[in-house]
């Protein structure tokens, strides 16, 4: 598993860095996050049971991307709910099959919210705050993730939450946001990357971003035992699907940018 999750290290990271770097001819970090998030939320769909009906299947990834693409476009995001909301329940009244037919609504709202406006939230980082803080939100989550896997496996006596992810411990939390901490600092460098933040405010960023990546990462463990299944999908080796590492980074964007927005600006 270890030799499967460094090979997906490998490609993906270096792929990340180049989207979050480059910004023409094309906003390639954007384009990455619609291509993600359509996937991602396909997962969801497929392990919900909403894949059993198509058209609900083929509106929440719109309305998905819709969401990721809206920092570009500028609607107001009540719009976009309202919208959504009200035309998917036109189109739920007009199909044929009646059965279960809010569950799967409802799962297809979910989805569209949990995936795409949380990864709005990155996209509209990356906009709007730069490269430099949309690189802090992954690599202190990347840290805290590694930091608690490594720590949990080789430390971890006291169970976190067996009920959730039995295999999650208290020490590789702690470690992981001792890991978010120190790379959460090394932002404060005189790099390309650096971003405007004390050194405290350094440390209390990275202790929210893990606490938040890690309650993320909780929460999908809890809808993947709710729908009996280990992994999203199978698409990062080692890892599980898309869906499975947008977890925490997804809470960590959200964090960071409205720390961005009412802290920095």
């Amino acid at each position: 598993m270890l030799r499967k999750r460094a090979l997906t290290a490998l490609w993906g990271i270096p792929l990340l860095v180049v989207a979050v770097w480059f910004d023409t001819p094309l906003p390639w970090f954007t384009v990455l996050a619609a291509v993600w998030g359509a996937l991602a939320v396909l997962e969801f769909y497929r392990i919900t049971g909403v894949a059993k009906a198509l058209p609900l299947t083929f509106f929440g990834t719109a309305w998905t991307l819709f969401f990721v693409l809206n920092p570009h476009l500028g609607f107001p995001v009540p719009l976009v709910l309202t919208a959504g909301i009200m035309l998917s329940l036109i189109m739920l009244v007009l199909e044929p099959q009646r059965e279960g037919a809010f569950g799967n609504w409802a799962w297809m709202l979910a989805g569209a919210l949990y995936v795409g406006w949380l990864l709005g939230y990155l996209v509209a980082l990356r906009l709007e705050a730069g490269r430099g803080w949309v690189f802090l939100a992954f690599f202190v989550t990347f840290a805290s993730d590694s930091a608690a896997f490594f720590a949990g496996r080789a430390l971890g006596r006291h169970r976190l939450a067996p009920h959730i992810s039995p295999g999650k411990t208290w020490e590789g939390t702690i470690a992981g946001v001792l890991g978010a901490i120190i790379v959460s600092l090394l932002f404060t460098l005189p790099t390309p990357l650096q971003v405007p933040l004390s050194y405290k405010q350094a440390i209390l960023l990275g202790i929210v971003v893990s606490v938040f990546g890690q309650l993320g990462d909780l929460a999908e463990s809890l809808l993947k035992r709710n729908m009996n299944v280990k992994d999203s999908g199978s698409l990062m080796p080692g890892h599980g699907g898309l869906l499975d590492r947008m977890d925490s980074v997804a809470f960590a964007g959200v964090v960071v940018y409205l720390y961005y927005i009412f802290f920095v600006l």
